[in-house]
């Protein structure tokens, strides 16, 4: 059996995002500094390093970078940004209506909750919220051809959890947790905003705003 190391080592290669929601023993492992330069050294090895998101006293998601980018590490990681920045419109869209529909004062961050049914209720009593939900199946991400917000909400739940935004810990129940990825998401907008004029951020404020006339 794997020791909590081995387990982060191997799931950091794997790809996987550790937070509080998906892995709370992970997470807490890599919180101490001398845990993760342990896994940081043995990373090394591999061209890898530990990369943490949040505030210095406690980083909310640890994932996996490279040291050092070299042509094939550079192919990599250019695919992974191409494939983050094709969902960014889509992901971005629903981020804003959970915001929007919730009357929340920000998007969801790693560990808010989403009820599908309080959410799907919303939706449905309200004509624009409709409208965008139907416009955000319809992407290619989602991909959905039904016209009922009982199968469009449903399919994007399903896909974002397959996606790993979002994690379903009662398989009874239709509450769902945003994971670290999707901090890590927001650090892509935020780089894409800056360099690109986007005005993301504004749009969530905006929509926030326009929620609560």
């Amino acid at each position: 059996m794997l020791s909590t190391k081995g387990q982060v080592i191997e799931r950091l290669l794997r790809g996987a995002f550790i937070c509080r929601t998906t892995d709370e023993d992970g997470w807490r492992f890599l919180q101490v500094a001398g845990n993760r330069e342990q896994v940081d050294a043995y990373l090394g090895q591999l061209n890898r390093l530990v990369v943490g998101l949040g505030s210095e006293r406690e980083e909310a998601v640890f994932f996996c970078g490279y040291r050092q980018l070299g042509e094939d590490e550079r192919r990599v990681v250019g695919q992974q940004f191409r494939d983050i920045c094709q969902s960014l419109t889509p992901l971005a869209d629903w981020l804003i209506l959970v915001q929007e529909a919730l009357g929340q004062d920000a998007p969801p961050t790693e560990g808010t909750p989403m009820r599908l049914g309080e959410l799907q209720t919303l939706i449905e009593d309200t004509p624009a919220f409709r409208e965008q939900l139907g416009r955000i199946s319809r992407y290619r991400l989602f991909n959905s051809a039904s016209e009922t917000v009982d199968a469009q909400i449903k399919l994007v739940f399903k896909r974002l959890t397959e996606l790993g935004y979002l994690v379903r810990p009662n398989p009874d129940k239709q509450i769902y947790l945003a994971t670290g990825k999707i901090d890590y998401l927001y650090e892509v907008i935020r780089f894409i905003d800056a360099a690109e004029g986007l005005e993301l951020e504004k749009r969530a404020e905006g929509a926030v705003q326009g929620a609560l006339l």
